[in-house]
């Protein structure tokens, strides 16, 4: 994704292209781990001498959540984990140990989701599935 196509992408959704806004899109599109924490976003764009409060951070992450640009997760109680918005929807697997995010998507258990909400005559909206348990990095560890 080119920086002409962020930019465009937060026009699309009726913010101001910023400096900002665009560094820390960015930061959520290229890099390697894409379930970031606003601190971790904050240290790297930093680290890369980038000129960026952490406030502001913090506010360009609410400010794409409510425009439905990222999601934010809290895998761990208070902490919060953005990462861009999906078409697609998706489960997640997140390590006790090392903190590791990783992505799923099953077929039976979307449909079995939505055959239990079904039977109780509850209509689905939208759900979060998350499996908590150890990746196998630390399992060999």
């Amino acid at each position: 994704m080119t920086k002409a196509d962020i930019e465009q992408l937060i026009r699309d959704v009726g913010l101001k292209v910023t400096a900002p806004r665009v560094l820390v899109y960015e930061q959520l599109a290229k890099a390697e781990v894409h379930h970031m924490s606003a601190e971790t976003i904050y240290t790297t764009l930093s680290g890369k001498g980038q000129d960026i409060g952490l406030a502001t951070v913090y506010r360009v992450l609410n400010q794409f959540e409510e425009a439905g640009l990222i999601s934010k997760h809290h895998f761990d109680g208070d902490h919060a984990i953005y990462e861009l918005a999906h078409k697609e929807h998706h489960d997640h697997m997140v390590c006790t140990v090392c903190g590791a995010v990783q992505e799923f998507c099953d077929p039976l258990i979307e449909k079995q989701i939505l055959a239990v909400a079904s039977a109780s005559q509850f209509k689905c909206e939208g759900h979060q599935f998350t499996l908590y348990g150890r990746c196998s990095r630390c399992r060999s560890s």
